[in-house]
């Protein structure tokens, strides 16, 4: 199919296409002629892919494009490949270094520790976790600090079936690209859940006592 096709068929504009070929998001078509292409349904799965990252996942082109480049890369492992994604969707903010922020970050080595979670020590999501706990405690809110143990075992229960699946398929490829759609787009996916698990809790717990409520 031509360039318009391929727009037609994924839901992309033109222009859009020509960026992404641009930016090395998206592979090259084979050359028919010196200003016209072919391409296939391999273009529109990555199209697919990109959108999905870009307009779900919330991650910035250039982030794709790293994140891609460690997909096609057959020298890339996927944890290596997958660590690139995780690491960019994973604020890394600061914290004041204080009383609170010390006991945060002993409470999250404690809970890796206890659960034998390997985890890289230059991993945002480790300081990150700290950040949270640090300004948990700041606000005098031990009763969710208390249930870190109940977070991270539902967070376990999640990443497995984040990755279980991908395990399962034998191609190179195919494997990167689950991991990568399980992870950035199962972040968005959990946060939908959760929100309703958060509204039918309160519903069944807190009911209104009135219409207005």
């Amino acid at each position: 199919m031509r360039v318009s096709g391929l727009s037609s068929i994924s839901g992309v504009p033109v222009a859009t296409i020509k960026y992404y070929l641009r930016e090395g998001l998206l592979h090259r078509g084979a050359t028919t002629s010196p200003n016209q292409a072919r391409y296939d349904d391999t273009h529109v799965r990555r199209l697919r892919l990109i959108r999905s990252l870009v307009e779900v996942g919330g991650l910035p082109i250039a982030t794709v494009r790293d994140v891609l480049a460690a997909v096609d890369d057959p020298d890339t492992p996927v944890h290596a490949m997958l660590g690139k994604a995780v690491y960019a969707i994973t604020a890394d903010t600061d914290d004041d270094q204080d009383d609170h922020h010390d006991r945060a970050v002993a409470e999250v080595e404690a809970m890796l520790a206890r659960n034998g979670w390997h985890v890289s020590e230059h991993a945002p999501a480790r300081r990150s976790a700290a950040s949270v706990l640090a300004r948990m405690h700041r606000l005098g809110q031990e009763r969710f600090t208390a249930k870190l143990d109940d977070y991270a075992r539902a967070a376990e229960r999640i990443a497995e079936a984040d990755l279980a699946p991908v395990a399962d398929l034998q191609d190179r490829g195919d494997r990167a690209e689950a991991a990568l759609v399980g992870t950035v787009l199962g972040d968005a996916l959990l946060a939908a859940l959760r929100r309703m698990a958060q509204e039918s809790f309160s519903a069944k717990h807190f009911p209104p006592t009135t219409d207005r409520e």
